[in-house]
């Protein structure tokens, strides 16, 4: 089995729900979250949409984040970041036996980031991520999240 089939998580269709903390330097505080990721199946070019929506505790809005996964190879794949803040950034990304990972790098933008999610023996992933802008903000982000159960 390939490690891309080991994984549910963004590369099968599939709502998935989380929770976690996430510090924003701004804040002392480390807010509590909640998430949805939801993905559609690959399409006949190979791409695969993700919608992640993410409610901070306290804040009223939801964030919404467009994911954009492509150019699979066996262990790697390109992602893109689309939102209001930022626009589209490109990203690389891996995937391993227990692993999805993924780096952004836009200096023309001064945005940096990584994510990684590791597959737990239950089938839910630990979460960790941490964004870096050029006016020195900055975002860490830790959660779980599971596979959301269809009724």
């Amino acid at each position: 089995m390939s490690e891309q089939q080991q994984h549910a998580f963004l590369l099968s269709p599939s709502d998935w729900l989380g929770e976690g903390k996430i510090q924003l330097s701004m804040v002392e505080e480390e807010l509590p979250f909640h998430t949805r990721w939801t993905a559609t199946k690959k399409n006949p070019s190979g791409l695969i949409e993700c919608l992640q929506e993410i409610q901070i505790k306290g804040l009223s809005d939801v964030m919404q984040n467009q994911f954009a996964l492509f150019d699979f190879t066996v262990n790697n794949f390109l992602i893109e970041l689309e939102n209001l803040t930022l626009g589209k950034v490109t990203g690389k990304g891996i995937i391993k036996d227990k692993l999805i990972a993924w780096e952004f790098r836009a200096a023309d933008i001064g945005f940096e980031g990584y994510e990684f999610y590791e597959k737990q023996s239950d089938g839910t992933y630990i979460m960790c991520g941490e964004y870096a802008t050029s006016d020195q903000l900055r975002t860490t982000i830790k959660g779980k999240i599971w596979r959301k159960n269809l009724s």
